[in-house]
């Protein structure tokens, strides 16, 4: 009986001496490409942050440099979250006012992208460059010029009145009008009197604000500005949604149709699963920007009629730069950052994808009726891989 002899090589002694030449040098090369961006982000906008917390936290006047001022701790969070006063009453006016335009206009915005994609996708359509284009140019326009003409439309004698007149109705002086429309509608219905509201409403309070004031809905003035918030994103979502659609399979779709499912189920169990990131991302982003505008309330009126249209970032830049409350100023924006922060991690949990794991086969089993000896061979093959 023969018998083979085996020889086993040991690796020499001794530290491994690391390989030069390009990929040791790798890490070095990265951290010199990355500095200057690193140096840049550093200084305009690491250091501006810092700079906006201490004077969160400190009695800046705005005048000398923020580091010489004094530490105050909580004292203007405090003046509006929990004192009560004129701030926590502007800062509760202005975060139900701004809590009303991301309800109204992300749903909107987000809903009336997507079917102009869909439309838009279509492959019978003509003239989609057109449209494409006619969509998408309320978007790249300026933002001056756009409510410019907004304020000229929506005034009493505007456009938008004089074509609802066309209906029999009296349209109103849009961004003069304080009223509540959730508060207009319930009067109408008769399901509240304005004159005598519940006392349960109006005894109750939240920051500074009572539910019945919570609960007016937005002003008129304020669904102005949301129509125009819609009218100019709506179409750099809708280009988003349309970029998404074009890379959904076609063999998916055409697999669906065969095995009979109509286009509201194929929409709904294929395209919109395949939207998901894109969704996501249209959520996100609208959630940031009606949470922060700001340009569209300074050029109307900066917060009027009543202070219905005021804003968590216009109350910002009020209190800093037109009451000196640099330190109340600088807290209201990290309660927007903390807000948005917020809002962005609950949409996230909620639109996660949960994914079902494969319930695990016993040995022994018997196959699945109907399956017979292909679920056998099927997994007879898997095990063999």
């Amino acid at each position: 009986m023969a018998t083979t002899s085996s020889t086993s090589t040991k690796p020499p002694a001794g530290p491994v001496k690391r390989r030069g030449g390009i990929r040791g040098r790798e890490g070095m090369a990265g951290w010199l490409f990355v500095t200057p961006v690193v140096v840049i982000l550093g200084l305009f906008l690491l250091l501006p942050i810092i700079v906006a917390i201490w004077v969160s936290i400190s009695d800046w006047g705005g005048k000398g440099s923020p580091l010489g001022a004094n530490f105050v701790g909580a004292d203007n969070y405090e003046a509006l979250l929990t004192k009560p006063g004129l701030s926590q009453q502007n800062l509760a006016t202005s975060l139900r006012n701004n809590l009303y335009y991301v309800i109204l206009v992300v749903p909107i915005q987000t809903v009336l992208a997507l079917v102009l994609a869909s439309i838009l996708n279509g492959r019978r359509l003509k003239g989609k460059g057109f449209f494409r284009t006619a969509f998408y140019f309320p978007s790249v326009t300026s933002s001056v010029a756009i409510v410019t003409v907004f304020l000229f439309m929506f005034t009493g004698t505007g456009v938008v009145n004089h074509i609802l007149g066309w209906f029999g109705i009296h349209g109103p002086n849009w961004f003069n009008d304080p009223r509540g429309v959730l508060r207009l509608i319930l009067s109408a219905l008769h399901i509240i009197d304005q004159d005598s509201p519940p006392g349960w409403l109006v005894n109750n309070h939240f920051l500074g604000m009572s539910w019945y004031d919570w609960l007016s809905g937005p002003s008129v003035a304020m669904c102005a500005l949301i129509i125009l918030a819609v009218w100019t994103t709506g179409g750099t979502f809708m280009l988003m949604f349309l970029a998404a659609l074009q890379d959904v399979p076609d063999d998916v779709l055409e697999a669906a149709r065969v095995d009979g499912a109509t286009r509201w189920q194929t929409f709904r169990s294929v395209t919109l699963p395949a939207l998901r990131p894109t969704l996501f991302l249209v959520i996100t982003l609208g959630l940031i920007g009606t949470w922060q505008v700001f340009d569209q309330i300074y050029l109307t009126g900066g917060g009027g009629p009543a202070k219905t249209t005021l804003t968590p970032a216009f109350l910002s830049y009020q209190a800093a730069f037109s009451d000196f409350k640099w330190g109340q100023g600088a807290a209201i924006s990290f309660i927007l950052f903390a807000i948005i922060i917020a809002l962005t991690i609950i949409q996230r949990l909620v639109m996660r994808e949960r994914k079902k794991l494969p319930r695990r086969r016993r040995f022994g089993t018997v196959p699945p009726v109907g399956t017979g000896s292909e679920t056998v061979a099927a997994a007879t093959a898997g095990g063999s891989r």
